[in-house]
């Protein structure tokens, strides 16, 4: 059985709209490979993530875009790079990911950087953006989390935040915000309250029906807007190869 996330069309219903997706590659250079290899690395279906979110003829086009899933493990850390990867190669403008999750902070190691300094450290200090965010591939920036204390969740309600949004708006075309959970913390919402929507992640087979309901309607109370809902880790019980074929 295979994982991978699918778009889903509404958060209240299970119809499928694209193909599968494999895992997250580590790097934007095995991404922009994959396209001649798509046996080796599936970027359907991140593509038509980044299409309907930042490339679609719509006005303003959302420059700032959370993702959040529902609960813990609902894998939007790495929906969120995958998407970040994609939307820098497919673009070839300026992007950077952003982890604002403080609670179980991961893309340092998916990218196999340092994990200090990043969003915590700039926030808390006044040296340039540039300080903080670093390359890690063509067109791709990382702000990792950075120096992570008991306090740090704190920083997110700071009005330091909307200073370095506003330098990170100025510096990149793109800005991918990685959240924590929408059901456990507040953070998604502060975040989605200063960006120009949320995407949120569902897991199959996991995420309760009314939870994710829940969170929803959180959401559209704080005129927060929900630009997709991602079904992620939908397996299937027949070969992927024979799938494909139906």
């Amino acid at each position: 059985m295979s994982k991978h996330f699918e778009l889903l069309q509404q958060i209240d219903t299970d119809q499928i709209v694209s193909e599968p997706l494999v895992p997250l590659t580590s790097s934007s250079k095995d991404l922009s490979e994959s396209r001649s290899q798509p046996a080796r690395w599936a970027t359907d279906e991140t593509l038509r993530l980044v299409q309907k979110i930042f490339l679609l003829p719509t006005q303003p086009v959302p420059q700032a875009v959370v993702f959040a899933g529902v609960d813990h493990g609902n894998g939007s850390s790495q929906i969120s790079a995958s998407v970040a990867e994609m939307l820098s190669v497919d673009t070839a403008r300026p992007v950077c990911l952003v982890e604002a999750n403080f609670r179980s902070p991961g893309l340092a190691n998916l990218f196999q950087v340092a994990p200090t300094p990043g969003l915590t450290d700039s926030l808390v200090h006044p040296e340039p953006l540039g300080t903080f965010a670093r390359a890690v591939g063509q067109n791709l920036w990382l702000l990792t989390a950075g120096t992570i204390t008991a306090n740090s969740a704190s920083l997110l309600s700071s009005d330091r935040l909307r200073e370095r949004l506003t330098e990170l708006r100025n510096t990149f075309d793109f800005i991918v915000i990685d959240a924590p959970p929408l059901s456990q913390y507040s953070d998604a919402t502060m975040l989605g309250k200063l960006s120009d929507g949320l995407v949120i992640v569902i897991e199959a087979d996991s995420t309760r029906k009314k939870v994710a309901s829940a969170v929803t309607e959180t959401l559209r109370s704080l005129h927060i807007p929900i630009l997709a809902a991602v079904l992620n880790k939908r397996t299937f019980p027949i070969p992927k190869a024979i799938y494909k074929r139906m």
